[in-house]
Parts: structure tokens; C-alpha cells; sequence
């Protein structure tokens, strides 16, 4: 490399450091200014305090799952694949907590790795956010769980059902059976093509069984599924619900068939 290296690291340290201020809040808060923000535009709010002992304290002050709290059910970052990861962000930044503020503890001359390393940590949180149904299957299956849950008695819910009249009926097991008004609805999530086409095969497999089933079919985005996949599906399917955030739609089809 032929550049001049260290013009280069004094041009940096100098656009850097613009991009980073520390300014008085109150008599005991300093705010500290960084570049990054939320989607939405708002900056990430990082506070500076001093502790007894000469420590600082690098603090988002709660403001993080605050924001977050607005369009997400923050609780939902604590549990199953989402829990994994906040567990995971926490970890790896040695990133501290206190009933929803995040923090790290150092000292002076730490300064400034301990303010990229919190920011770098808030900006990974806000990126639980991006796990949605349409992105991965575990937290699809999580929520529709939940839903079907929140709906129906869990005593009335067979998870991992299988209908033993069916050939090979091992080999393909049904979402949920739930006792049901006329006959037992059988649920089926579908968060992909490669569901569709399995869910096709277990209801034809359960038509050619003769068996007496209502089903539920319901998806993470009706929108991505291929038509070809998705036509065939509605052949043999019943009802369909579009995607798990028309919840209206949800209750009111689950509650038409259950008992």
C-alpha cells in the first residue's frame, strides 16, 4: 500500500472524534453524542456518570428497550431465540444490566472502548427487532404457540400430533390438534415454500386416510409463498390465515372451529 498511513490514522482520529462529544446534561449526568441511531432517526442515548472511586459509568440510562417498547413486546427479548441473542449481545460486549438500563463500568482511560463497546450492543438489540416471523422459523413457531395459547386451553392442544391411521403417520406429524366443535382442527404453520409443500402432502396423505379433520392453515406471509405451492395448498387446505400479525383474523377463525 503506497498511502500515507499516518496522515491517514490523523485524518481519521480527527473525523472521529467530531462525530463523538461529551456535553453537560445536569449536575450529574453528562450526555454523550454519537452518529448512531434508530431506524426511525432517533439517536441512541448514551450518558456518562461519575462513580465513587474515580470509576465512570457508561449508561444508556433505560432509554434503549424504552424506544423499543413502542412497536416490539420487549419482554419477548428474554425468552427462546430472542433470549439467545440478548443473552449472547449482552455477553460478548460484557455488557451490564440493571432493571432495563445497560451499562459498562470503567475506567478513564478505557473511555472510549467502553462507549463503542455499549453502542455496539444497543445497535445489536435493536436488531432482535429484525428477527420476525418472515426471517426465522423458531420465533414463528414460538409466537404462533403463544397465540394459539393465549386463545385456546392448553389441556384442549396436542402439539407434534400424530394420526395414527395415516401410513408412515410417524414420519408426518401435524403442527397442533385442537378438540374441535364437529371434528378435531388440525394446525399447520407455515413460514416457508418448503412447509407449503410438506403441509400439502400431510393433508392429502390425511384425505386419502379417510380422516374427519377441520384445518387451520397459517402463515408467516401468505405474500412469499410461490402460487404454484400456494394453489395447491388451498386445494386440500381449509382455512387460511394470512400471517400471525391479523390477530383479529386469527382469533376469530380458531374460535369458529375449536370447542
Amino acid at each position: 500500500m503506497n498511502a500515507d498511513l499516518p496522515k491517514l490514522q490523523e485524518l481519521l482520529c480527527k473525523a472521529m472524534c467530531s462525530e463523538v462529544q461529551v456535553l453537560p446534561k445536569n449536575k450529574e449526568l453528562a450526555i454523550i453524542r454519537t452518529p448512531f441511531s434508530f431506524p426511525d432517526g432517533d439517536p441512541y442515548q448514551v450518558y456518562l456518570k461519575q462513580l465513587p472511586g474515580g470509576l465512570l459509568r457508561v449508561s444508556d440510562m433505560g432509554h434503549t428497550l424504552n424506544h423499543l417498547s413502542y412497536e416490539n413486546d420487549t419482554d419477548k427479548f428474554r425468552k427462546g431465540t430472542r433470549g439467545k441473542l440478548f443473552d449472547q449481545i449482552m455477553a460478548e460486549g460484557k455488557i451490564a444490566e440493571d432493571e432495563g438500563e445497560f451499562y459498562v463500568d470503567a475506567e478513564p482511560d478505557s473511555l472510549a472502548p467502553a462507549i463503542f463497546r455499549l453502542s455496539h450492543a444497543l445497535i445489536k438489540l435493536n436488531d432482535i427487532t429484525f428477527l420476525n416471523r418472515a426471517r426465522a422459523e423458531s420465533t414463528f413457531y414460538e409466537d404462533l404457540r403463544e397465540n394459539l395459547m393465549r386463545i385456546v386451553a392448553a389441556e384442549k392442544i396436542s402439539e407434534d400430533y400424530v394420526y395414527e391411521a395415516m401410513d408412515n403417520a410417524r414420519d408426518y406429524p401435524i403442527d397442533y390438534r385442537i378438540e374441535g366443535k364437529h371434528a378435531p382442527l388440525f394446525v399447520f404453520g407455515v413460514p416457508n415454500k418448503d412447509k407449503a409443500r410438506l403441509a400439502t402432502i400431510v393433508l392429502e396423505r390425511l384425505k386419502r386416510a379417510n380422516a374427519d379433520f377441520d384445518s387451520l392453515l397459517i402463515f408467516a406471509d401468505q405474500g412469499t409463498i410461490p402460487r404454484p405451492d400456494l394453489a395447491r395448498l388451498s386445494n386440500v387446505g381449509g382455512e387460511m390465515i394470512a400471517s400471525l400479525d391479523a390477530r383479529d383474523d386469527f382469533e376469530r377463525k380458531l374460535l369458529r372451529k375449536v370447542a
